[in-house]
């Protein structure tokens, strides 16, 4: 088969544009860092890419779920630890009323402002917000848990309406609750709960001191329904914070899969280009030799 010089130079032409091709691959990895910069350079590598950013993503919305769960938990955890401060106080005072049956009435009267006032302090820190919301105050949509005179405003908890829980995803497997509704660390109301006792505690220090001793009792009650209220809280915040160690350990992984799918090896490319462009001025030089122009391709 007789092959011609235009047979001979397109050959010569298509591997030449080939290598410029290659070079300018190469060339434009270099530039942007990246193996993959459309799908037709790697279709399987475009589809694992977009597997590990949408991996990515789902990293992200979860660490935002942990944060917000440990702002609701922590502010929750503070506020149940002034409360039992307070109601610790409570108890001493109501002991000494009970103990000291020769106190004056002064002493009494002072005893008793003392618990209005506290009771007044514990529905403040039980109508705690955390980003306008009351954190006792279950799924309400209101600003407060507790009305001025103790009565429960949230929504959730009580007798004829019961929790529902907040929850937060923290990972692809595992929600978690953020909330402790007023009932649950404070009483039913409908059963007389932290703020009533308090409220009965004073009143009967000056009124009724035979009641002192069943109210001890109450308050021992209570005091074990906040301490199992902060200790859920507990749990749960130490389940948050791992969960959080996991998801950054998650969200590293899955930057370096990236990276292996995406990014350039540097020195391997940077060899590679050095290669390619000596091999096609090698085969720009050849060419050049064997396809030399002659007086015919000028009259054609």
């Amino acid at each position: 088969m007789r092959i011609t010089q235009r047979a001979v130079a397109q050959t010569a032409l298509q591997g030449l544009n080939r290598n410029l091709a290659e070079v300018g691959r190469l060339n434009q990895q270099l530039t942007s860092g990246k193996l993959v910069s459309k799908p037709s350079d790697s279709p399987t590598g475009v589809n694992r890419a977009m597997q590990i950013r949408q991996d990515q993503a789902a990293t992200v919305q979860y660490a935002r779920n942990v944060s917000d769960a440990q702002g609701r938990l922590e502010t929750t955890d503070s506020a149940l630890g002034t409360v039992i401060e307070q109601v610790r106080r409570v108890q001493t005072l109501t002991l000494r009323a009970a103990n000291e049956g020769a106190m004056s009435e002064s002493s009494r009267t002072a005893i008793a402002t003392e618990m209005r006032s506290i009771r007044e302090s514990l529905i403040g820190v039980a109508n705690t917000t955390i980003d306008g919301q009351p954190v006792f105050g279950g799924v309400t949509t209101g600003a407060l848990a507790y009305n001025a005179d103790g009565t429960y405003a949230g929504i959730g908890g009580t007798g004829t309406v019961p929790v529902v829980p907040q929850m937060r995803r923290i990972s692809a497997n595992e929600e978690v609750r953020v909330d402790v509704t007023g009932p649950e660390a404070f009483g039913d109301p409908a059963g007389g709960d932290l703020f009533a006792l308090v409220a009965s505690i004073a009143d009967d220090v000056v009124g009724d001191t035979d009641a002192l001793p069943g109210h001890i009792a109450s308050l021992d009650g209570a005091m074990d329904r906040l301490l199992n209220a902060i200790s859920g809280v507990g749990a749960r915040a130490t389940r948050i914070e791992t969960a959080a160690q996991v998801n950054t350990d998650r969200q590293l992984q899955l930057k370096g899969q990236l990276a292996g799918v995406e990014d350039i090896d540097l020195p391997k490319t940077i060899m590679e280009l050095n290669m390619v462009q000596t091999s096609y001025q090698a085969a720009l030089s050849a060419t050049a030799k064997i396809i030399q122009p002659t007086l015919v391709d000028f009259l054609a």
